[in-house]
């Protein structure tokens, strides 16, 4: 068991701390401009890093920039951009080509972004066995409007199709359906405070027991190119490509791309469990300033500032006990002058603390990510208060003249400093987001409790050997786990071997390519591993020497692919937090919008006026309707391969009854598709439908037989 949570004999909380009313942070995952994870995202932060990437005019023309636009004198060729946005792992999450490449960018890097999360939590991602709740939002895409135009498109995979595969309605339910998660599924929006506002529901939904475990987060990525903006006078966007908020040169915003998800459990039970705790939710708010402001875009003082204080009374704190402020900050002259007015009434409705506040804002560092915008300053914030320490708010010259700062309860964070215990209580921090719209929240974080770790069990050899089960897709990918596995046992900080081993053999999704290292310390197993992933034989082969645990027999069965009985872990092993899933991503590009005066690709693939050839060419024809479909090679399709075997679905079948009465005059059954047919055996019976009266079981027939079975 681990130890038990501390209420009021904890030293560092306060006396009326309860586990029962708090949120613990289990696990993270982002991908934010320069930064493809969390452990260079915390890096650039440290060393006060600007991530925003200025374009030269060669990579904007390249990636389709209209030669005009940037000939505007006020264009400006810089953005907060995500490397590798068009890249996804399809085969890992049941993707076939064509549904992956009519899957929105935004999707596909939330399905990877929630799976590593998962790991990050110590929860292997197809098989969470507690209730799990997702909470995600996303932008409006230019492949989501250029998908719902494209008339080849719907005429290959179908209209709803399309919508399901780009609309950010679905972006909860895809990653409920993929990891089978059976909570709760909500996509939210709320603009440019999405994010945050799911973290907010996703804690409410577990204090009220709507769920056990909840994913939150968002992402916004509006195109995968590379892309600037043009200036405008009194526009948000900065004129120079900069965010620089609360400076005196403040100018506006830079938009950016990114995604980011939080796991989140109720504290009582992470502790219990043995989760790796990150950081504690203590409270958290959501209001709408309603009319209360000049404009529908402009925001609001007075709710704002009762945002602030509602999460703080949540968390049973007065704003008094923040050391840090995590802002919405986005450098624009009246956003950061109503929102430091806000904090300003809020932070000293209690009277001001003893010391300034710090506050800061991560849009200097990557721009303004819109609907991933608060799960960035989320995760910041708790890597701050995991690290003890604050990180900058960069591209700074010198303080706003007209915020008169010296007269606020604040101070803006301007270089990297350790975050000094304070006299009283933990570290803890406010976070906020805005939302175009009105839709303010505001969360309290502070430090994870301390959890010591637990004494050595008696009658328990110190070196006790334990097994390191892995496994992957592919041998690329186990290679490339072994090595930053490696990495992670050699670091400073790196976990205990028992607490390694209770991980990877309790946390994470078995494959078919395995394999598996015996070791005593955490030093011997990076070698062995290392040794792994460059293809040697271990100085200490796993195959070598005495085996009194029977761990050896058990890595055996673990290559062969069979369940294995692993030994109980070792009384006080807790899940932690290793390296996650190496994916395997391959470009699958992403739709883009017509450009002005371009006229229509016509005769595209799918196209509804597609007719089938006469006499024996119908069966090719058909064959080729169902690998378009399904996006196959139709050389790759071997005399094995099934409809199902090859991706297929439910709602891709119906579309095919369709497209076969539409295209080729043939009215197929649609119980067919659901038959164990090769495939170009299905292409020839369809084929052979084609005479009068051979079908029985049309897709209307099956409706009508529907409608008559529903409940009215």
């Amino acid at each position: 068991m681990t130890e038990p949570a501390r209420k009021a004999d904890d030293p560092d909380r306060d006396p009326g701390f309860d586990t029962d009313s708090a949120i613990a942070v289990v696990g993270m995952s982002g991908r934010f401009p320069g930064a493809p994870d969390l452990d260079t995202y915390w890096a650039n932060l440290r060393d006060g890093v600007c991530s925003l990437t200025d374009f030269t005019e060669a990579e904007l023309l390249a990636d389709g920039a209209d030669p005009a636009e940037l000939r505007h004198p006020a264009h400006v060729p810089s953005k907060g951009y995500l490397a590798g946005a068009d890249r996804f792992d399809a085969e890992l999450f049941g993707f076939h080509r064509t549904e992956a490449a009519a899957l929105d960018p935004q999707h596909r890097l939330l399905l990877e972004t929630a799976w590593a999360a998962l790991e990050d939590a110590g929860q292997d991602p197809l098989a969470v066995t507690a209730r799990t709740g997702v909470y995600v939002g996303g932008s409006p895409t230019e492949h989501m409007l250029a998908a719902h135009t494209d008339r080849a498109l719907a005429a290959s995979l179908g209209a709803m199709q399309v919508r399901i595969l780009t609309d950010r309605e679905f972006l909860a339910p895809w990653i409920s359906y993929r990891l089978g998660l059976e909570g709760p599924s909500l996509t939210v929006q709320t603009a440019c405070s999405t994010s945050l506002t799911a973290v907010h529901l996703a804690a409410q939904a577990l204090l009220l027991g709507e769920c056990d475990i909840a994913l939150a987060g968002g992402a916004s990525v509006d195109t995968v190119r590379r892309q600037g903006y043009v200036h405008h006078e009194g526009g948000i966007f900065s004129p120079d490509g900069r965010c620089r908020p609360f400076d005196g040169r403040a100018g506006g915003t830079v938009p950016g791309s990114g995604v980011g998800v939080v796991v989140l459990r109720r504290l009582s039970d992470a502790l219990a469990d043995g989760d790796p705790v990150r950081a504690v939710l203590r409270g958290s708010a959501l209001t709408n300033d309603g009319a209360t402001k000049v404009g529908f875009t402009a925001p609001g003082v007075e709710q704002q500032t009762a945002a602030i204080v509602e999460a703080w009374a949540a968390a049973g704190l007065t704003p008094s006990a923040a050391q840090y402020v995590e802002t919405h900050g986005t450098a624009t002259e009246l956003g950061d002058r109503i929102e430091l007015a806000a904090a300003t009434a809020a932070f000293t409705t209690e009277g001001a603390p003893g010391t300034r506040i710090g506050i800061g804002s991560v849009k200097s560092n990557i721009g303004h990510l819109d609907a991933a915008a608060g799960v960035a300053s989320f995760i910041k914030t708790v890597l701050m208060l995991e690290h003890a320490t604050l990180a900058p708010t960069v591209s700074l010259t010198g303080p706003h003249p007209e915020l008169a700062l010296d007269a606020s309860p604040f101070r803006v964070v301007d270089r990297t400093a350790p975050w000094p215990p304070p006299a009283e209580g933990p570290r803890r921090a406010g976070v906020s987001s805005l939302g175009i719209g009105g839709t303010n929240v505001h969360v309290v974080l502070e430090q994870a409790p301390h959890r010591p770790a637990p004494p050595a069990p008696q009658g328990r050899r110190p070196a006790a050997t334990e097994i390191l089960p892995l496994s992957a897709r592919t041998d690329q990918a186990l290679t490339a786990l072994a090595a930053r596995l490696a990495a992670a046992l050699r670091a400073p900080d790196a976990p205990s071997l028992t607490d390694t081993a209770h991980t990877l053999r309790t946390a994470r999704t078995p494959m078919d390519v395995r394999a598996y290292v015996l070791a005593t310390d955490p030093a011997q197993a990076a070698d062995r591993l290392t040794a792994l992933a460059e293809g040697r034989r271990p100085a200490a082969d796993p195959g070598e020497g005495p085996d009194p645990d029977g761990l050896r027999g058990l890595g055996e069965l673990w290559l062969k692919g069979g369940s294995v009985p692993w030994p109980d872990p070792a009384p006080g092993a807790r899940r932690v937090s290793l390296p996650t899933y190496p994916f395997e991503p391959r470009s699958f590009g992403a739709l883009r919008l017509p450009q002005p005066g371009a006229a229509a690709a016509a005769g595209t693939p799918g196209d509804p006026g597609t007719t089938a050839a006469p006499g024996d060419d119908l069966a090719r024809a058909v064959s080729a309707l169902l690998a378009e479909a399904l996006g196959l090679d139709e050389t790759a399709v071997t005399p094995g391969t099934t409809y199902f075997s090859a991706g297929g679905d439910s709602l891709t079948a119906v579309h095919l009854v369709g497209r076969l009465r539409d295209d080729f005059g043939i009215d197929v059954p649609i119980t067919l598709f659901l038959e164990e047919l090769p495939l170009q055996e299905l292409a020839s019976h369809i084929a052979g439908l084609k005479e009068p009266g051979a079908a029985e079981d049309s897709l209307d027939a099956l409706l009508s037989e529907f409608e008559a079975e529903e409940p009215r």
